[in-house]
């Protein structure tokens, strides 16, 4: 988690406010402090002081230190030193932010825990203080500083409750007046273990991290939702296998795997540890008529035409789409059951995980178009086998349900493409490289425009779930659920993780012991009528 760090020290080093700068009314601010002397005691309006960066404490006659240091929750420098501190409050864990810890002599025979909690303090000093043998030994060892703090969060006990129970929220309620088919959804970004390390959440204990613990906790928030159709992203290859699909088999579900195109490269037994995506669905509403794999570049490298860029940055990134062609079953209908030849009705559920790196928001938008590109020409395929005609085939007379780890936020050129059917062609997000290669996989003649055919919807508005990644450095919407407008009506979705909840227990970020993955998962439920044949050979809602 650390970044690089520069220690303020030389700590006097101050600049003076030029007659110039008063005068164009720039603004004077001191984010250090220091006080220094035979100091028993600070003031307690030293705590007020939110916005310091930097608090010089040392060579004074402090005996204790208030717990009320926790409040200057912006410290990334703290010296200590030479005073006549005996122990430490267990706030100081709360200082998250600090990188540099100073304690050289003082009477410290103990340090709390919840120094563990300090995950970006890279400089500690602890010299000239009778501490015990166990914690001197971790010290002194290489990476003695990171070792300690691991050791010390890993002791910490976990004093958190269970978080409340997510609420459910109701949008609509189901037509009892005709057949419909009612189903749930659940759209869950797990964690693969091999990026669950302490480098990257260097905040959460060594032992949540563990696979071990973790898998008791995501198959219990899968059993929860108990969806009818699950997506699940960050799976390794192995779990699945050994896993996710025989204790899901064991609930009645059948599901299907892909991993990332890189697997295709490897070892058998490196292949193991590869992430990629899943879909399960209930086997008592649901059949599986035929799976695709969407591999962004393959595509990539066939529409490059030429294009650096194309083959630069789209397609050395190698994320991928699973999509399952589903058919419904007699039991997912409510109402009775529709007329002969009605029951099993189509439907294109399609799971995926875009690139995550924030400076390719190009690839991130190339890598969608190419989805929905794919998808266009699965679905207009699927609709002549299921219902042959002369007619043109439509991407949407089948429903879609597109779930994911787009990668991007709302605002995004991403989400701005799924949501709205086109993107300008010069969008900010693909950064002036060159891609006039997109025409290719464009649905319409307008070179100011790339667009798709398909009209969704958006289950999670963004005022309903404020993130659905919670991790220290970043807290946004990133998954989501789109599905087909003209064939799904949204009943109701699963709320956030409850607010309250994370405040109280200053969770500063997800894995948790009571949260086993940095994502949260969406959990919806949809309404697809029946359809019925047109003459025409088009579908029609009953």
């Amino acid at each position: 988690m650390s970044k690089k760090y520069d220690s303020p020290c030389p700590r006097r080093a101050h600049t003076i406010m030029s007659p110039e700068d008063l005068l164009n009314g720039k603004k004077s601010q001191w984010l250090d402090l220091e006080i220094t002397g035979t100091v028993r005691n600070v003031c307690p309006e030293l705590w007020n002081f939110h916005h310091l960066r930097s608090l010089y404490l040392n060579d004074n006659n402090l005996c204790r230190l208030p717990p009320d240091i926790s409040k200057l929750t912006n410290l990334s420098y703290l010296d200590l030193s030479s005073n006549k501190l005996r122990s430490l409050p267990a706030e100081l864990g709360d200082l998250v932010h600090l990188r540099e810890l100073l304690l050289h002599h003082n009477y410290l025979r103990v340090l709390p825990f919840e120094l563990g909690k300090l995950f970006n303090l890279q400089i500690l000093g602890l010299q000239g203080n009778p501490l015990n043998h166990e914690i001197l030994n971790l010290y002194n060892e290489v990476n003695g500083t990171s070792k300690l703090l691991t050791f010390m969060l890993d002791q910490l006990n976990v004093h958190t409750t269970q978080p409340p129970q997510r609420q459910w929220i109701p949008i609509a309620n189901p037509d009892r007046s005709r057949t419909t088919a009612i189903f749930t959804v659940m759209c869950y970004n797990v964690l693969c273990d091999k990026y669950c390390t302490r480098q990257q959440y260097g905040y959460c204990p060594s032992w949540v991290l563990n696979w071990e613990y973790r898998k008791k906790g995501i198959i219990e928030e899968i059993r929860n939702c108990s969806a009818d159709i699950i997506s699940l992203q960050e799976v390794e290859t192995d779990q699945f296998y050994t896993f996710f699909l025989p204790e899901l088999k064991r609930d009645g579900y059948e599901g299907i795997f892909s991993p990332k195109s890189r697997a295709r490269t490897m070892t058998e037994q490196e292949r193991k540890h590869v992430d990629g995506c899943a879909i399960f669905y209930r086997t008592s509403k649901f059949s599986l008529k035929k799976e695709h794999l969407i591999e962004f570049n393959q595509l990539a490298m066939a529409n490059a035409e030429g294009s650096d860029d194309m083959l630069n940055r789209v397609m050395t990134k190698d994320n991928i789409g699973l999509a399952a062609m589903l058919e419904t079953k007699e039991g997912v209908y409510e109402n009775g059951l529709p007329p002969e030849g009605l029951v099993r009705q189509p439907i294109l559920v399609v799971t995926c995980h875009i690139h995550w790196d924030p400076e390719y928001s190009d690839v991130k938008l190339i890598q969608t178009m190419m989805l929905m590109w794919e998808l266009k020409h699965i679905l207009e395929e699927s609709a002549n086998s299921f219902r042959p005609s002369t007619h043109t085939p439509d991407c949407n007379s089948i429903p879609l349900l597109l779930c994911g780890d787009l990668n991007s936020l709302p605002e995004s050129g991403v989400i701005e493409f799924l949501s709205s059917g086109k993107v300008a062609a010069n969008h900010t997000d693909f950064k002036e490289h060159g891609y006039e290669c997109l025409q290719r996989i464009n649905c319409t003649n307008q070179r100011e425009a790339l667009s798709h055919d398909f009209r969704l919807g958006r289950a999670y508005d963004n005022d309903i779930m404020p993130y659905t990644n919670y991790t220290f450095d970043f807290k946004g919407i990133i998954d989501y659920i789109f599905y087909s407008r003209e064939h799904m009506n949204l009943l109701g979705m699963l709320g956030p993780l409850d607010e309250t909840w994370i405040r109280q227990n200053k969770v500063v970020g997800c894995p948790h012991p009571h949260v086993p993955s940095d994502h949260f998962s969406l959990f919806v439920e949809f309404e697809m009528p029946v359809q019925q044949r047109q003459n025409n050979g088009q579908l029609k809602h009953r």
